[in-house]
């Protein structure tokens, strides 16, 4: 009896894709999808070759083997992890894309949920532990909406470097890219300063923190870069300098 069915539906939603996300990566209609997975329909051929190369997954092990059994050493997820390992001192970077991080937010400290994530290396960074994060809004220009922030764990607040720039991972927040300012009076709260000084800063509650990765590099579109004129940069510097005193008054 063919498991194709069953576990292409296991595949999808290990990797958080719906129906019609992963119709897509193979080029079929949705409905497809739903007919394979009640197995109400057989794979072609030529899809399963497609999701065995998305997978690294024979057709063998597609068609007759239960690649959701997580015991034992040869499962799925178990060489999955191997694979992870083997290239772990090439500073593997994983990426959470602005459609994972609604999941991000759940599976941040889930093994299994990281594995899934799409990953590459940079040359330049070593001896780290760095993460990507895909960023959307205009709230830190000039770097653009669609940005790519690479960034290195920090364990603790107290290892923050004051206006330095941050993703911030925060149980209220969500996912955001900004600077952070220390509070003088109470470690109790941060306060995070966007880059484009039309967005006012805000505080946030230190204990409301599950992550922080000070930024290292960003990567962006050629196309999309923001180029900014000398009285612009002149606004732009004048506006942080008044939002930094307004910050520096209510903190001391």
């Amino acid at each position: 009896m063919s498991r194709a069915g069953q576990n292409l539906k296991y595949l999808r939603k290990l990797r958080g894709w719906t129906q019609e996300e992963f119709a897509n990566k193979l080029n079929i209609k949705r409905s497809l999808i739903g007919a394979y997975e009640e197995e109400r329909a057989d794979p072609r051929l030529d899809v399963l070759e497609i999701v065995a190369d998305m997978f690294k997954l024979s057709l063998d092990e597609l068609l007759l083997k239960d690649v959701s059994n997580t015991a034992g050493s040869n499962s799925y997820l178990a060489r999955r992890r191997q694979q992870k390992m083997a290239t772990a001192d090439r500073n593997v970077i994983h990426f959470v894309p602005i459609k994972a991080a609604a999941g991000y937010m759940t599976g941040y400290a889930d093994s299994e949920f990281i594995d899934e994530l799409n990953t590459f290396t940079l040359p330049m960074l070593t001896g780290g532990h760095y993460r990507a994060f895909e960023i959307i809004g205009d709230s830190m220009l000039p770097t653009p909406s669609g940005s790519i922030i690479v960034g290195e764990k920090v364990e603790s607040l107290d290892d923050v470097k004051n206006n330095n720039a941050y993703i911030v991972v925060s149980r209220n927040e969500g996912i955001v890219y900004k600077r952070i300012v220390k509070n003088n009076r109470s470690k109790q709260k941060v306060s995070l300063v966007s880059d484009n000084p039309t967005y006012q800063p805000y505080q946030v509650n230190a204990e409301d923190i599950v992550e922080l990765w000070q930024a290292q590099v960003v990567i962006g579109k050629v196309a999309t870069q923001q180029r900014w004129d000398v009285n612009s940069l002149a606004n732009l510097v004048n506006n942080l300098q008044d939002q930094v005193s307004t910050l520096k008054k209510k903190m001391n």
